[in-house]
């Protein structure tokens, strides 16, 4: 099983945004002194949600920081970014870095980002399938010309080609991750044999079963039966260690609604639609009723649990949901020491 992290740079109220950015760097840095295996970094433009607005720029930085640690983005959001030049920086980091970044990916929202970006809302409704075979053929061509609806240009060089093998990684070319939410981009996942990375809204019985539409979708697009046994598709969800179950509940139900509702209420659609909000604090209670939130024994019995019913052996869990700097270092802490030992 491998366990990473999973971070938002969340600004809790009351907190300036550099504050937020310093959390999520210390708490990467703690999670490689922890032994865990990875972070992934999310991306968010506006609000305060999440306050790192490239997920792929942080994640140079990390990997310069970093000797071993896996350094991943959840998501980085292709309808308001160009699929070649997501492509270029993929490259960089995967061949300066060892082959130590994995490139996710995802379709977004209908946030007010496709307007300021000039993509629009066509790029988020229809144009995903379109950017990601781009940027499939940039990480693995010598030579790429598009001539798609939304992307068209003349043949040019692939520099760098992420494709070179490095010592020590097969297949050649960065990881590609697609964070999927509904059974049409688990099928575009599926066709293209891309593991999949699964939101932490969802619980064991909705993972398992985008799991098994995954494997169906990918065997009737011809994938091999070794590749779709053993896809390494993520999990993301939320980690709370402490001495008592009731502590650690008590110590994200006194931080994350305020967060939740400040940052949730902050996004903006691009062409008006109507929204539907999540209560933040029955939110919060049924995170911290999905996922390991309790004492190590606990957190490493609900990790094992649903690996089992899933099939899913990698994981990135938000682990800043205490919202305070030396809590989020302890708590990474406690999940490497306390922890992934049990799961070894």
């Amino acid at each position: 099983m491998r366990v990473g992290t999973f971070v938002l740079a969340a600004q809790f109220p009351g907190q300036g945004q550099g504050e937020a950015l310093h959390r999520a760097v210390r708490s990467a840095e703690v999670a490689e002194e922890a032994g865990l295996d990875s972070v992934w970094l999310a991306e968010h433009h506006f609000v305060p949600y999440g306050t790192c607005p490239s997920a792929i720029t942080l994640a140079a930085l990390l990997l310069g920081r970093t000797r071993t640690l896996r350094v991943g983005t959840a998501v980085s959001v292709l309808p308001t970014v160009h699929p070649v030049a997501l492509g270029e920086q993929a490259a960089l980091l995967h061949l300066t870095s060892g082959g130590r970044f994995s490139l996710g990916v995802g379709r977004g929202g209908p946030w007010v980002d496709l307007e300021v970006f000039g993509s629009g809302l066509e790029a988020y409704e229809s144009g995903f399938p379109e950017s990601l075979d781009l940027l499939l053929r940039w990480l693995s061509e010598s030579h790429v010309a598009g001539g798609g609806e939304r992307f068209g240009f003349r043949e040019v060089a692939v520099v760098p080609r992420p494709a070179e093998a490095i010592e020590g990684t097969a297949p050649a070319g960065p990881e590609v991750v697609v964070a999927c939410t509904s059974p049409k981009t688990v099928r575009l996942a599926a066709e293209r044999g891309l593991p999949m990375l699964l939101g932490m809204h969802i619980g064991d019985e909705d993972k398992a079963e985008m799991v098994a539409l995954w494997r169906r979708c990918a065997r009737e697009a011809g994938r091999d039966a070794e590749e779709i046994l053993t896809a390494p598709h993520v999990a993301a969800g939320v980690a709370q260690v402490g001495d008592t179950r009731r502590e650690a509940v008590e110590t994200l139900l006194k931080a994350m609604p305020g967060w939740l509702k400040q940052g949730l209420d902050a996004h903006v659609t691009v062409d008006g639609r109507a929204r539907a909000m999540r209560d933040p604090h029955a939110y919060t209670e049924l995170l911290c009723g999905l996922h390991p939130v309790g004492t190590p024994q606990l957190c490493a019995d609900r990790l094992a649990a649903t690996s089992e019913r899933t099939g899913i052996s990698r994981f990135a869990l938000l682990v800043e949901g205490s919202g305070d700097l030396a809590a989020t270092e302890e708590n990474v802490r406690r999940l490497g020491a306390e922890v992934l030992v049990q799961l070894d």
